[in-house]
């Protein structure tokens, strides 16, 4: 079988971007076509040197996860390890699909024979066989991430929770939220972010009303009763978000906050609310953020979800940021 060099090379140039395309798309990264396009180039053309290079090492696995590694940081604007190994689990996820499918497709449509060359494919199919073999690819992992993503978002990540303040109680929807980490610098107790409104009759408009004065050391307008009711409960809790690299949250600490999700009831002592000004969800589908931590019976099943599709995941249910 003859084979050219220069037609593998493009073949693989195109996979090579498609492939990272539809990463970019998976992760809602930002797309530069020039980087993707010196990415794939590189990918390509060590397709070429494992092919006309006899050393085995130039073909070893710790050599394509280099490559995988190169590859990504080009194409993509990576910031922290999280973030590459997150990119390279899609990077991968995506070629096996990618791969899988144009297989198939050769196998099915009979369009010619396949070989391997130091584990690289090749063979007298065509390149319509191939690019429409990836862009079934990659209609199907992308609708695949989609329906996972839903799955998980609509079913496993709202609950219920129930929050007891000055001994009275408020009930509300929470988001079970991945990247909510946030705690008291000071004794390490886990914060629930909520909108302020939930708890109008439970906490007083004085310090509902006066949120950012408290925040900026401006007790003037609070009653002499109040400060002394509620002084020893509030909190000062930095955060860091984005758009938002050094805010402050107004915090209450709460008696106990119960949360409930699947017939399952998890009581919490320590905790400490963290009063939102805004909303959380403009649909108002729930109107706290409960962090990982505050559900032990959830983490090991997001955790191990999550990282098979990303990790804190970008949620289709609306998540707004802290701002």
């Amino acid at each position: 079988m003859t084979v050219y060099l220069d037609v593998i090379f493009f073949e693989n140039l195109i996979l090579n971007f498609l492939i990272l395309y539809a990463v970019g798309i998976e992760t809602k990264s930002r797309i530069k076509v020039l980087k993707l396009v010196l990415a794939s180039i590189v990918g390509s053309a060590y397709v070429i040197i494992i092919y006309v290079v006899k050393d085995k090492s130039f073909y070893s696995i710790f050599m394509k996860i280099v490559l995988s590694v190169v590859m990504v940081h080009i194409a993509f604007e990576i910031k922290s390890m999280k973030e590459l190994v997150k990119m390279i689990v899609y990077f991968y996820l995506t070629s096996f699909v990618f791969g899988g499918g144009a297989l198939a497709l050769i196998y099915v449509a009979n369009t010619g024979k396949i070989s391997i060359h130091n584990g690289i494919i090749y063979g007298n199919y065509t390149l319509l066989t191939i690019m429409f073999g990836a862009v079934v690819s990659f209609v199907v992992i992308v609708i695949s991430f989609k329906l996972i993503k839903n799955k998980i978002t609509k079913k496993d990540l709202i609950c219920t929770i129930t929050i007891k303040v000055n001994d009275k109680k408020v009930k509300t929807k929470a988001l079970i939220d991945t990247g909510n980490f946030l705690k008291d610098p000071i004794t390490n107790i886990p914060v629930i972010v909520a909108e302020h409104s939930v708890f109008k009759n439970i906490i007083s408009d004085e310090i509902l009303e006066n949120i950012e004065n408290i925040l900026g050391g401006d007790l003037n307008e609070i009653s002499e009763t109040i400060k002394n009711q509620y002084l020893s409960k509030i909190k000062i809790i930095p955060f860091s978000s984005l758009g938002k690299q050094n805010g402050m949250i107004l915090g209450i600490s709460a008696q106990e906050v119960t949360v409930e999700q699947n017939e399952e009831i998890k009581k919490i002592e320590k905790i400490i609310i963290g009063l939102y000004n805004k909303k959380l969800s403009k649909k108002e589908e729930y109107q706290a953020l409960v962090g990982l931590s505050c559900c032990h019976r959830y983490r090991r099943f997001l955790t191990t979800a999550l990282s098979k599709i990303s990790g804190t995941c970008d949620n289709k249910i609306e998540r707004k940021e802290i701002k």
